[in-house]
């Protein structure tokens, strides 16, 4: 099979969080022990899913240190098909044009592991190693990154150094935000939910709908998306605070900026503290949030501010269901991050809401001096790319494995902004061909 033919069938298989990973890595697996590497599959049931991380290695043994080639095989989930025009309405059904190869995954980042896996497969009948490459595979980073954790907690590697595939537009990051992943439920009261209940047995109807539309983009770099929910939010606060909330829905996940979103009101009712005006209040204190964030930049990152993005409403039988992501760079300290965290708590239980964070990811940052990013930028130098190195909004597993002490960069070919998390997905063939010739390189200059 050659590289193109194995980069359509990877787009193919589908690996949405609500689908799991297993299917992919069964077929990476396979990929790897063809190219000649022994391969280990880790198992893992979470929640009813079974998820799989892959381990490929060169030799037989798990070695006492080497240097980790890692990629996340997930993707995120593809939204409305009809949306990936360059696909044929098909997200899964890679497309060549004008050199770039579209589809979900093809930049975020399925086929980076392939490029890893080129460049390991050349080093197959290496004999003696100074740091035994290693390539992992990993599930659930879409997720919570809870494939590299298990591989943590498993003690499956043994990493000194690590190369995290993330689209970089082939230029090393050296430093990434961290994130808080956060769930409001706001319940509706007893007389509302008879009241929506009575509702949907009649025949007529007095609830008016309206559509949002927005702009998809990854949570990360929310000015390049346009929130389909902020609009609805907005909206929503400019009304009677009697308007009673017959159904709220929008985004495809907590990560994404949304590009659409459905409200559904009802003007004619008598509800008392109706939902619509505690969800209005908890809008209300995000926003001020959001302009504290503004006091605290590092120039470093773009956007230089933290960041905050409600990805994902969901109307439930018994509450509304608000979920986001808020991104925090590395010079937020723990105490500043908790205050922030505390005060929308506060809000919420004001309101009767529950709050919770799913999920905290620490920020990292590599110096520029360490021998990894110092070695990385001086292959990319000699292979005429950027030598400058850059930061990243978004986080990713370099934030778990730097937490343990190993040194992290990350880099892979296709670009971010405007393309991850969108329904335009592609990453150009010659930047996959040079993303091959760089893991060479750096598998040479480290581990040979």
């Amino acid at each position: 099979m050659d590289f193109i033919e194995a980069c359509r069938q990877l787009i193919a298989i589908d690996s949405t969080p609500t689908h799991g990973n297993r299917d992919i890595a069964k077929w990476v697996a396979a990929f790897c022990r063809q190219k000649g590497l022994h391969v280990e599959e880790q198992e893992e049931i979470v929640g009813d899913l079974l998820q799989v991380n892959v381990i490929a290695r060169p030799v037989a043994e798990r070695p006492d240190a080497e240097f980790l080639l890692q990629t996340h095989l997930d993707t995120v989930d593809p939204g409305p098909f009809s949306l990936w025009t360059e696909t044929g309405a098909n997200p899964f059904d890679a497309h060549i044009i004008e050199g770039k190869i579209h589809g979900l995954g093809a930049a975020d980042v399925k086929l980076d592991f392939l490029c890893k896996l080129e460049a390991m497969a050349a080093f197959v009948n290496q004999k003696s190693w100074r740091l035994p490459p290693v390539l992992v595979g990993t599930f659930g980073e879409e997720s919570g990154m809870q494939g590299a954790l298990k591989l943590i907690r498993k003690n499956k590697i043994a990493a000194k150094m690590a190369l995290i595939g993330e689209p970089s537009d082939l230029k090393v990051i050296n430093a990434a935000k961290g994130y808080a992943s956060v769930e409001i439920r706001v319940p509706f009261s007893d007389e509302e939910m008879h009241y929506r209940h009575e509702h949907n047995l009649r025949e007529s109807t007095s609830t008016q709908s309206k559509l949002f539309r927005g702009k998809a983009a990854h949570s990360s770099t929310p000015h390049l998306g346009e929130s389909a929910i902020a609009k609805m939010l907005e909206y929503l606060m400019m009304l009677p605070d009697s308007v009673n909330i017959m159904e709220m829905d929008g985004g495809n996940n907590f990560n994404t900026i949304p590009s659409h979103a459905f409200l559904e009101i009802d003007m004619v009712t008598q509800i008392k503290n109706p939902i619509s005006k505690k969800v209005s209040n908890i809008y209300r204190a995000v926003k001020e949030l959001e302009l504290e964030f503004l006091d605290y930049k590092d120039n470093d990152f773009h956007p230089s501010t933290p960041t905050l993005n409600i990805g994902l409403i969901r109307t439930n039988e018994d509450d509304v269901q608000i979920s986001g992501t808020c991104r925090i760079p590395p010079i937020i300290s723990h105490e500043i991050y908790e205050g922030w965290m505390d005060r929308l708590r506060r809000v919420c239980e004001m309101n009767g809401a529950s709050f919770r964070v799913n999920d905290y990811k620490k920020p990292f940052r590599t110096e520029v001096n360490s021998i990894l990013v110092k070695g990385c930028l001086d292959e990319l130098r000699a292979m005429g790319l950027s030598d400058r190195p850059i930061t990243q909004a978004s986080t990713n597993e370099a934030s778990i494995f730097s937490r343990i002490g190993v040194e992290c960069v990350c880099f892979g070919p296709g670009k971010r902004e405007g393309n991850v998390h969108t329904t335009q997905e592609h990453v150009a063939l010659e930047d996959l061909d040079k993303a091959i010739a760089f893991y060479k390189r750096v598998i040479e200059r480290f581990c040979v």
